[in-house]
């Protein structure tokens, strides 16, 4: 029995989006970047779309791993504040440019979106802000913050000094343990 070399085919199509964008992902970019041919990977990978769709399911898995690395629980045993700092953390320190574009890209097709969504459902819950909860505000705005961190690393070639990070990714989650006053 052939060992399976899925794990190093969507590895090697997450590094292709990382630098070059999903649009890059071919059976020859990956099948190279795999170091396998064209035929090894048509073995495994019928069609690009069901690459594709793989990929989103690998990204999303790995994401959430990292979720539950960050929790150091799983999204089940983990209170909704401590989903909400796993999720800030890992948002501000390790999303990559593959993970926002296939999210992007998966959110106009429902089966690409599906494994994200997945994701999303059990570590931040749709925002339901009481204009009277000012913690469930400070909530979703370092939701929004964390996000837009992410955004920000994705998107442009400047990138943040260790430090500055570090402080950026304090003050978020710090808001989410803040007592009210």
């Amino acid at each position: 029995m052939r060992t399976s070399k899925r794990p190093q085919i969507l590895e090697a199509a997450a590094r292709i989006v990382e630098r070059e964008g999903v649009k890059s992902v071919t059976f020859d970019s990956v099948a190279a970047e795999a170091g396998l041919t064209k035929g090894g990977l048509l073995y495994h990978f019928a069609s690009r779309e069901e690459l594709v769709k793989a990929i989103h399911q690998h990204l999303a898995a790995q994401w959430e791993s990292d979720l539950s690395a960050a929790a150091g629980k799983s999204a089940a045993a983990a209170t909704p504040v401590e989903r909400l700092t796993a999720y800030t953390r890992v948002a501000v320190q390790s999303a990559t440019r593959a993970e926002l574009l296939f999210m992007l890209e998966g959110s106009t097709t429902p089966d690409y979106a599906a494994p994200w969504d997945e994701v999303m459902d059990r570590w931040v819950p749709p925002p339901t802000i009481d204009s009277e909860d000012s913690a469930a505000l400070d909530r979703f705005i370092a939701r929004l913050a964390a996000d837009g961190l992410w955004l920000y690393d994705s998107l442009t070639t400047e990138a943040l000094s260790p430090e500055l990070r570090q402080a950026v990714a304090e003050r978020i989650t710090g808001t989410l343990t803040r007592e009210d006053g």
